[in-house]
């Protein structure tokens, strides 16, 4: 029996399938990793490859082109595909963006990453810094585009303010910003001016409300420590854990659902969250051991994220109060991490994740954590409006 045929077809399917005819003869770059693939899950160079696409260098992201590195900050490489005889140069390293010498001779840069909607995954920009480098080279800059994961109707958290841009934010967007690449990359282009020559291949059948699960495509996690959707939705408000001394669930088999430190009464600490009436999560009490990163090899205490409504849940209100609550259980033991972090040598990491110093003086004040979020929907009323124009997806 044949599998279904999927409900969206992503912009790589329809430049394969010969949509869009003027690109296939141009001598192309393409930006990729392990998610970049098609339906039946041929990866993105051998379906171009295959439809006599020219294909001249590919480049990887963090966690490199085949996502063989595990953790976080561990850079990549430039090698040879020894499959395809093509040139792989890493972007994330010394170098995060293309260089002259390898963009020379292209005349198309394509984009295939499969992002998952939030301002700190480190695709988006370096998507932006591919665009600036094409703009300047003289490139044509084309995003493949793909569904946003988590959906494209809630928009939570921060918007990045002046003097906190990093790697991990380098234009002002809130935390989980309800966009895809294609839609970023034309706001990015336009509002703030990088100017290249753009074109999106949007996808087709997507709608915002859907999920992952709705489109009919099998889910590749696009970096290791997302395996799953499941990851995916808490990861817009667990990933400030690591601007922390608590395990965000590195090195468990579910990172960013499990949260604890080896201090923390994970009993204590449920009753605590419980009582403040989340929305869309239930909390567990749990021990767990991680096998790498943040106390490896120790037992912490502390939760696992259950997410029972995520139509309802708000991950970064959500992990903004297990921040709280396990700094009120063990204010002597908390810390914030200490830079370095995504390349940045003096920013405190909680700050450039949370786009601001705000969270961690609010926290360090004794704020509750209805008060830490006060003020972040007008920002993100003002952003909505600025990015509007460039939504494609009804």
């Amino acid at each position: 029996m044949s599998a279904a045929a999927p409900r969206v077809r992503t912009g790589l399917a329809r430049l394969v399938a010969g949509e869009y005819s003027d690109l296939a003869g141009a001598a192309s770059g393409l930006v990729l990793h392990p998610a970049s693939v098609t339906a039946d899950l041929t990866g993105a160079d051998d379906a171009l490859l295959n439809a006599g696409f020219h294909l001249r260098a590919l480049f990887g992201p963090q966690h490199g082109a085949w996502g063989e590195k595990q953790d976080n900050m561990i850079e990549s490489a430039s090698f040879t595909d020894p499959r395809t005889g093509l040139p792989v140069h890493s972007l994330y390293g010394e170098v995060r963006r293309p260089t002259p010498a390898t963009l020379d001779g292209l005349d198309v840069l394509l984009f295939d990453l499969q992002d998952v909607g939030v301002r700190v995954y480190t695709f988006v920009w370096t998507m932006a810094l591919a665009m600036q480098a094409c703009a300047e080279a003289g490139v044509t800059f084309v995003v493949l585009d793909r569904p946003n994961p988590i959906g494209g109707v809630q928009v939570e958290g921060p918007v990045l303010r002046a003097g906190f841009e990093s790697f991990v934010g380098l234009y002002p967007i809130p935390l989980r910003h309800g966009l895809t690449c294609g839609e970023l990359a034309l706001y990015l282009n336009d509002a703030h001016g990088i100017g290249c020559e753009l074109r999106v291949v949007p996808c087709d059948g997507w709608r915002r409300e859907m999920w992952f699960d709705d489109i009919g495509l099998p889910y590749v996690f696009p970096s290791p420590n997302l395996p799953t959707l499941d990851s995916c939705t808490v990861y817009p408000g667990s990933v400030l854990l690591e601007g922390t001394n608590l395990s965000e669930g590195r090195g468990t088999t579910r990172p960013f659902e499990l949260i604890g430190a080896p201090w923390l009464e994970p009993y204590a600490l449920v009753a605590a969250l419980e009582a403040l009436g989340l929305p869309g999560v239930r909390f567990r009490p749990c021990r767990f051991e991680p096998t790498f990163q943040k106390h490896a090899g120790c037992v912490c205490g502390g939760v696992q994220l259950h997410v029972m409504d995520r139509a309802a849940f708000r991950p970064v209100w959500t992990s903004v109060a297990v921040l709280w609550a396990a700094r009120e259980q063990a204010p002597e033991a908390f810390a914030w991490r200490r830079p370095p972090y995504e390349y940045e040598e003096v920013k405190m990491p909680i700050d450039i994740l949370w786009g601001h110093d705000g969270l961690r003086r609010g926290i360090e004040d004794g704020l509750t954590p209805d008060a830490l979020i006060e003020g972040v929907a007008a920002e993100l009323d003002t952003f909505m409006e600025g990015i509007t124009p460039f939504r494609l997806y009804a």
